[in-house]
């Protein structure tokens, strides 16, 4: 065991909430912060390359994940991505910019116990975290860390997908972070300069140069370390050396709706149950540590063009060369794409209100890890899923072993209501591609080979194709009830000098992705922790 100092934060997680609170906290001269992250560096071009997200699903810059059998999903083992290299999601998503409804946070603030945190109190974060190249405007932020651009040039098949969705009566939108979420349109997604723009590059590359502020790589955090109800720092092990480290204000949890109950019950905070069942010692029991898991269960269909007419025709002689020798020239062409160019918020039906359904459209087929390709190398991807599902999973210990993964279980479709609306993106899903714009383009279904001709059909295909879109959240969530790990100000309950800030706080889930919801809890998070108004 050997001391490695003294800092006045300490921060576990280098994912997106980790980047921008190591940005925020270190703009004060006067104090010291260290980030630590499981991971490695972001040095990979393929990181920083915007088609690149097909190949980030799986591999070297995730932890490899699975959940349990899910039960409603016909007992499948779902591969659930979660990022390991500093920037964390940021640096492996597919880039899409939405932030979800005001109704989210006005829901978190007025029904969910979290004062501070309606839309109208959480917008400025939004804004302030925005590099906008476009949007500007009271929902628009132009000058923040965070890049946010258009596609540059959408690839045919994705105007083709926002055609034929407004031919299925969906209107056009080109802004789903405006004041109307509901429509068609191509996303912006988080490039700058037509370069990947993860909260790695966007808030901490350009700070690292700080003299009070120190980030280390490859440190797996064992524990937050406790002296009676204080948090005082944590030991971590970096390759054989176990060191441990103080934190002379607090200590910052950023390591993830996945990773953050993980450390929580490793240092005896959570349910008594869980850690007595690996013999850790309660240092304080949290019930809520590693409940209220839920996620966005996203169902993809999968067709065939009749030509090449995808990104998939890019990787044949000589296009692969040209689009190499474009994007090396002028940052453009078919390497500036995110390939999840083109989405829709939609209704399950006519009394939904505000959209209760997301879709992504994939200008190729097999570009995710579990989503089937094409035979002849050219295909579209449309993926759906029910934005504020019902159903509640948790995370629990495998073992007390660091190094171990946790177990993983989502609980998908759990819930009757989430069924149906899942099935009823299913059945839209294929309705977009049955319509003239799209289907001129396709010269047969794959995933539905064939169409089901009713609910019960969608429903069971649901249940066999679903899997992770990458939005787990709500495993150490904010509230003031006997439930809730954190209070609004994301103080752990009962504890001193440790918070946690990072999508595991949510209370439910927003409807959109959420990458952009997580650094607006950062950047809210970094006002909280150093007394500015808020």
């Amino acid at each position: 065991m050997s001391l490695s100092g003294r800092y006045d934060y300490v921060i576990v997680g280098g994912g997106s909430a980790g980047c921008v609170l190591a940005s925020r906290l270190s703009e004060l001269a006067d104090v010291s912060v260290l980030l630590l992250e499981a991971g490695g560096r972001d040095r990979h071009p393929l990181i920083h390359l915007p088609v690149g997200f097909a190949k980030m699903t799986s591999g070297p810059f995730t932890w490899g994940l699975k959940t349990v059998p899910q039960e409603h999903a016909e007992n499948r083992e779902i591969p659930y991505a979660q990022a390991k290299v500093i920037g964390g999601g940021s640096s492996i998503n597919a880039l899409v910019f939405t932030r979800g409804n005001p109704v989210d946070y006005d829901r978190w603030a007025n029904e969910e116990g979290c004062a501070g945190w309606s839309f109208n109190e959480i917008r400025r974060y939004f804004v302030r975290s925005e590099g906008n190249s476009i949007l500007s405007g009271e929902y628009h932020g132009t000058e923040g860390p965070l890049g946010v651009s258009n596609i540059g040039d959408p690839q045919s098949m994705t105007l083709a997908f926002v055609q034929a969705c407004q031919q299925a009566g969906m209107p056009y939108n080109a802004d789903f972070n405006g004041a109307v979420q509901e429509g068609a349109g191509a996303y912006q997604i988080t490039t700058r300069n037509g370069r990947r723009c993860s909260a790695a590059v966007g808030y901490l590359k350009p700070v690292l140069d700080r003299d009070n502020l120190t980030v280390e790589t490859n440190c797996l955090v064992h524990r937050i370390d406790l002296d009676g109800s204080r948090a005082t720092g944590v030991t971590y092990q970096r390759g054989n050396t176990l060191i441990s480290v103080a934190a002379g204000r607090e200590v910052i949890v950023t390591a993830g709706a996945i990773g953050s109950p993980k450390l929580m019950m490793l240092s005896g905070i959570g349910p008594a149950g869980e850690l007595n069942r690996h013999s850790i010692q309660v240092r304080h029991e949290l019930p809520g540590v590693g409940k209220n898991l839920s996620d966005h269960f996203g169902i993809d269909i999968v067709a065939e063009l009749n030509g090449p007419k995808s990104l998939e025709k890019y990787d044949r002689f000589p296009l692969k060369y040209w689009a190499a020798l474009e994007y090396a020239m002028f940052k453009s062409g078919p390497m500036a794409s995110n390939v999840v160019e083109g989405g829709a918020f939609w209704h399950s039906g006519a009394s939904t209100g505000v959209p209760d359904l997301q879709f992504h459209f994939l200008a190729g087929a097999g570009a995710e890890e579990g989503v089937p390709g094409v035979p002849s190398g050219s295909g579209i991807t449309l993926n759906s899923y029910t934005l504020r599902p019902k159903s509640r999973g948790e995370v629990r210990l495998r073992s007390a072993e660091p190094a171990d993964q946790p177990l993983v279980d989502p609980n998908f479709l759990a819930e009757t209501e989430d069924v149906k609306t899942s099935a009823e993106g299913v059945r839209i899903s294929c309705e977009i591609f049955s319509q003239p714009a799209l289907r001129k383009h396709i010269l047969r279904m794959h995933n539905p080979a064939d169409i089901p001709s009713d609910a019960a059909g969608f429903a069971e295909y649901a249940r066999r194709f679903g899997r992770t879109s990458y939005h787990p959240n709500g495993t150490c969530r904010m509230g003031i009830d006997s439930m809730a790990v954190v209070d609004p100000e994301l103080r752990v309950r009962g504890l001193e000098g440790l918070r946690i800030c990072d999508s595991s706080i949510f209370p439910s889930l927003v409807g959109s992705n959420t990458n952009a919801p997580t650094i607006m809890v950062a950047e809210k998070a970094s006002d909280l922790i150093r007394g500015n108004r808020v």
